[in-house]
């Protein structure tokens, strides 16, 4: 019997080394695109460049890894291209704006995709998003805000993050907000806001440049995750905290789950299942390189991941939300 099961085990690693050198033969000497859904400069492209600096050293083979930016639709063309277009062989990683994951469930039809049809990777880190205004619009804090008879921000297209923030902006916390939409990504709305033609943003803090923080160019009035990061001012409020309404407090809840997903990374789920566990293993230690977190200290990032199981386990939640807190989220989200 202990022969019978040393042989087993001996059978079991072998299968596994084998697998292993299989990825790695695959993966030798090919090149792994991840294919970021905005321009160039912003925080999801951001991230990627960091991330593809990197991740090649552990998955199997050490394959070359670069970005390809596939800007349209508020990401929703690299999701589309993901689904039915790319490669299935585990050479595709796309990182887009979870942001869809709630468009997935408010309109289902118009964004023709469920995110549990894909694999997944996880996620870099939570994106902890907050609303700003430039100081020489003369807002001054949250009240000046109120005040205000018109505030122009800046979105990227309908159903991303920068616009359902702003759009909350107005219709749960009572800002009157004009959405100037058609920037491509967060590059262009900072040179709109230096150049005086929007007043602010609705953002991820890590796409916030750190000069505009360090020098005081703006005021943050309001952030959507308890949490504070870096050098996120202690000043700004607490969206949950400002809303004493349980029912807005829900829409709240599913219009931001999103942000907890954060910086997120899918793969088409036909990839061979044995290459999506590399790559979801090279994933995971990429986070903890030490080269890596050094990059992301450097350049004022943040690391707060969600894993894979974890992921497809909350999004099995958001896909069971109430009909009547659907309906709510639909009118605020634009869909």
């Amino acid at each position: 019997m202990i022969r019978v099961v040393s042989l087993l085990a001996a059978m079991g690693l072998s299968a596994t080394a084998a697998v292993a050198q299989d990825v790695a033969g695959f993966y030798r000497g090919k090149t792994v695109r991840i294919v970021v859904g905005f321009s160039a400069g912003g925080g999801y492209d951001h991230y990627a460049r960091v991330l593809s600096r990197h991740i090649g050293r552990h998955i199997p083979g050490n394959p070359n890894v670069i970005v390809q930016n596939m800007p349209g639709a508020a990401s929703l063309n690299s999701v589309r291209y993901v689904a039915t277009a790319a490669p299935t062989d585990g050479t595709v990683i796309n990182a887009f704006n979870p942001g869809l994951i709630t468009q997935s469930v408010t309109v289902p039809q118009k964004i023709g995709a469920n995110f549990l049809d894909f694999a997944w990777l996880g996620s870099i880190t939570e994106d902890f998003r907050v609303c700003h205004t430039w100081n020489g619009t003369g807002i001054k804090d949250w009240q000046d805000l109120l005040r205000r008879r018109q505030v122009n921000f800046g979105v990227t297209g309908v159903g991303t993050a920068s616009y359902i923030d702003s759009k909350m902006l107005s219709d749960l916390f009572g800002v009157n907000v004009r959405q100037v939409t058609g920037y491509p990504g967060s590059t262009e709305k900072r040179i709109a806001i230096e150049r005086g033609e929007i007043d602010g943003d609705c953002i991820g803090w890590t796409s916030v440049p750190e000069p505009w923080v360090r020098e005081k160019k703006i005021t943050v009035h309001l952030r959507f995750s308890p949490k504070l990061v870096g050098d996120m001012p202690a000043t700004a409020l607490v969206a949950r905290d400002v809303l004493t309404d349980s029912r807005s407090r829900q829409v709240l809840d599913l219009l931001t789950a999103s942000s907890l997903v954060g910086r997120p990374y899918i793969v088409p789920k036909a990839v061979p299942a044995d290459r999506i566990a590399a790559l979801r293993a090279a994933f995971e230690a990429t986070l903890t390189d030490r080269e890596f977190v050094a990059e992301v200290d450097k350049q004022r990032l943040t690391i707060a991941p969600m894993t894979a199981p974890a992921i497809e386990a909350f999004l099995k939640e958001i896909y069971r939300t109430p009909a009547d807190v659907v309906e709510a989220t639909r009118k605020i989200s634009g869909d």
